[in-house]
């Protein structure tokens, strides 16, 4: 005994219509894959599930059957902004590839496909470049040389400087001497010169100054 047709309409129960879709969804992919192998067909094959999730297959290139697609039905699947898009993508891509090609040659790599010309516009190139490194070089070296200059010119005003303030401390120490000097004579001259308070010999005994 067969099973019953069912009614062809959305599931209520989110559980039974999860299963039912993981089913249907292996079904689909199985059957996508088998009719590729046993009928060497051009098989694409790309399912949403509500929740966002993507699932598909292709027995060849998207880009190719979506390309064939054009060609048989006359339909654009994207706007001319998307195609411009594309353009620019692809001519990103080529520009890319033409600099690596360009930085081998530059390397010294995959340069005996190169003609007479293409080989001289290369010499050219490093030339100039070499040139430029050089002058970067020695604008470098110029400004090292500068600072090692100035900063010797600033390591002897530091010490110019500093001879100079020897040479005041010593002329205010020899002044203050000097007027020290003075005030001492003239105060031998004006009175009898004695010793200092401060200097005098005092006993160690009391009784000793009687005897005296």
């Amino acid at each position: 005994m067969g099973r019953g047709k069912i009614e062809i309409k959305r599931i209520e129960n989110s559980s039974n219509r999860q299963v039912t879709y993981s089913k249907r969804r292996n079904g689909i992919l199985k059957k996508a894959k088998e009719i590729s192998v046993l009928c060497d067909a051009r098989v694409s094959v790309i399912i949403f599930a509500t929740s966002g999730k993507m699932h598909e297959f292709s027995s060849t290139s998207l880009v190719d059957i979506l390309d064939q697609y054009h060609k048989l039905t006359g339909r654009r699947l994207w706007d001319a902004k998307h195609e411009n898009l594309d353009n620019e993508i692809n001519r990103v891509k080529k520009d890319n590839d033409n600099m690596q090609i360009e930085l081998r040659h530059l390397k010294g790599e995959d340069i005996s496909s190169l003609n007479y010309r293409e080989l001289m516009i290369l010499e050219d190139g490093l030339e100039n470049g070499l040139t430029s490194i050089r002058d970067k070089q020695n604008e470098f070296m110029r400004m090292m040389r500068k600072k090692i200059v100035q900063t010797q010119g600033m390591e002897e005003e530091q010490e110019q400087l500093n001879c100079q303030l020897r040479q005041l401390e010593i002329a205010s120490m020899n002044r203050n001497m000097g007027e020290i000097g003075e005030v001492f004579e003239q105060t031998r001259g004006n009175h009898e010169y004695q010793m200092p308070f401060a200097f005098r010999v005092q006993p160690m005994q009391p009784n000793l100054q009687e005897r005296f």
